[in-house]
């Protein structure tokens, strides 16, 4: 048996201007993705099941060997048209990948509800260029597009400044261990957002140079940050830059005028998780407002190892 894991991601800064070339700091997340391969006696046939956070199956596919012809599919058809599309380019990449002399049965299991938003796609991705042995930013850039951060936060356990310049990622490593993370608290906005259909909007709009310069420098500027009310200062620059750039008003304003704190989105807009800062009474304003789901930094994010 061979066993493959990658972590999820949140992106604390930088959002959709990292397609367009600035520093991004993202952070891995302590929930990720396994994925188990086995050998079956069927030989030429690829078994595929997914299960969930709480180990319910929600997508099981069977592929003929070698070339990843659907045979039956319970669940959603568009998952398996994506998995057999990744599954190709990563046959493309290395053609010893596979071989339909073998049968192989293949299970994973996601450690975060499916509807987070902390990355079921990229995990994936990054298990099955580690099991092909082939470049996993290939493999999403070919299949999802997107920025590719959260392919490295699957492949790094702690802090990254991360930027992209001509498709190519560039990845440093960074010691992000603010003083006052215990008054930080990720809340989970009971919706998921569909990455492809914000970064297209967001294609649309006009990205000036120094927008992109002053996102890189804030990113920048929160590693270093020693207390929360500067760091608050930058988290509502940040929200001001973007709000201006998408033309949508902040989380903060629209949702939570009266919280006393910084919030701000994180990744696409509009949905999955904010970051919210200050004291033990972040959780209980959020659950008032109807949101359960709200998580100390110290209880999500994967420091270095």
């Amino acid at each position: 048996m061979q066993r493959f894991y990658s972590n999820g991601k949140l992106l604390l800064s930088g959002e959709y201007l990292i397609l367009d070339g600035a520093t991004g700091l993202a952070l891995p997340t302590k929930q990720g993705q396994e994925m188990l391969v086995n050998t079956h006696k069927s030989a030429g046939i690829l078994f595929w099941e997914s299960r969930d956070h709480l180990d319910h199956i929600w997508f099981e596919g069977s592929f003929k060997l070698p070339e990843f012809k659907l045979i039956a599919c319970k669940g959603d058809r568009q998952v398996a048209k994506t998995l057999q599309r990744i599954l190709i380019e990563a046959k493309m990449k290395n053609p010893g990948f596979l071989p339909s002399d073998q049968g192989i049965r293949v299970s994973t299991k996601l450690e975060f509800p499916r509807d987070w938003g902390l990355g079921s796609s990229s995990t994936m991705i990054n298990n099955i260029a580690q099991w092909a042995n082939t470049n996993a930013y290939d493999l999403l850039f070919k299949g999802f597009g997107g920025s590719g951060y959260d392919i490295a936060c699957a492949q790094h356990n702690g802090a990254i400044l991360y930027k992209l310049d001509n498709k190519v990622p560039h990845i440093e490593m960074v010691d992000f261990d603010p003083l006052f993370k215990e008054q930080l608290y990720f809340v989970h906005l009971n919706k998921k957002q569909i990455s492809s259909k914000s970064i297209a909007k967001y294609r649309k709009k006009k990205v000036e140079p120094k927008m992109l310069q002053a996102i890189s420098g804030i990113s920048k500027k929160l590693l270093t940050s020693t207390n929360l009310d500067d760091f608050n200062e930058l988290l509502k620059e940040h929200e001001a830059i973007i709000s201006g750039i998408l033309g949508i008003e902040p989380v903060q304003k629209t949702l939570f005028s009266d919280f006393i704190g910084q919030i701000k989105s994180l990744g696409a807009w509009g949905g999955d998780f904010i970051l919210a800062t200050g004291d033990e009474s972040v959780k209980a304003y959020f659950k008032r407002k109807g949101f359960e789901t709200v998580i100390p930094y110290t209880s999500m994010i994967k420091s270095h190892e």
